[in-house]
């Protein structure tokens, strides 16, 4: 399922909806907020948002799993790199074993 989105301000790139379900006490909170500062709710929940993330970019818990995160993906594009030079070795050819009894219709016609 695709999101809706839109165009946004310079620089920011497109943006995407998200559906939050919040109390119905949270959102009369959110409201009087809009009201008071004379933005939308959605732009208020934007800001908040933007806020907490920039917060969590410097979080020492985050940043620790981060770099779990980061050096397990890491390792997996090297087993994949790896697993792509095994199979193409680069002369046709797979390393250790000898050709199939069922070459290709071109193989065969080359013998």
């Amino acid at each position: 399922m695709s999101e809706p989105t839109t165009p946004a301000a310079a620089g920011t790139g497109q943006m995407r909806t998200l559906a939050v379900r919040i109390t119905e006490d949270l959102r009369a909170q959110l409201d009087v907020i809009a009201q008071l500062t004379g933005r939308s709710a959605t732009e208020e929940i934007r800001l908040a948002l933007e806020h907490w993330i920039e917060k969590m970019k410097i979080d020492p818990a985050v940043l620790t799993k981060a770099e779990a995160v980061r050096a397990e993906i890491e390792r997996d594009a090297q087993t994949r790199q790896k697993a792509i030079a095994a199979i193409f070795s680069g002369d046709g050819t797979q390393k250790g074993k000898s050709p199939s009894r069922s070459a290709s219709p071109a193989a065969k016609a080359g013998s």
